[in-house]
């Protein structure tokens, strides 16, 4: 098995897309980013690392629906595979792991 790597911000996206729990848009990611993490991410930060996480086969996307307040322009919609979903669940635990060390570590 590849093992993959991903950064804070891609790791936030993941996290973002799998709290959403649906297909969800750029707009919807960046919108969760602000009101839970309190980061403000430019929208197309976002779209570079959605493209990103495609191609490591983290999420899935599809075009949406034409919409007129786009202009005639569709939505990509994306939602986290159980490849992305695995990675997240493989981090927080190693992240979890190093924070019971800190605190084992820092009581003593």
């Amino acid at each position: 098995m590849r093992t993959t790597s991903i950064g804070e911000l891609e790791e936030l996206i993941l996290l973002a897309i799998g709290a959403i729990q649906y297909s969800v848009y750029a707009q919807s990611i960046q919108d969760e980013l602000l009101s839970h993490a309190k980061r403000k991410i430019d929208i197309t930060a976002i779209h570079t690392v959605l493209r990103r996480l495609e191609i490591k086969g983290l999420i899935d996307s599809e075009l949406g629906g034409i919409s007129k307040n786009r202009g005639g322009r569709s939505k990509r919609l994306v939602k986290l595979t159980a490849e992305g979903r695995t990675l997240l669940d493989q981090t927080i635990l190693i992240r979890m792991e190093f924070y019971k060390r800190l605190l084992k570590n820092s009581h003593s």
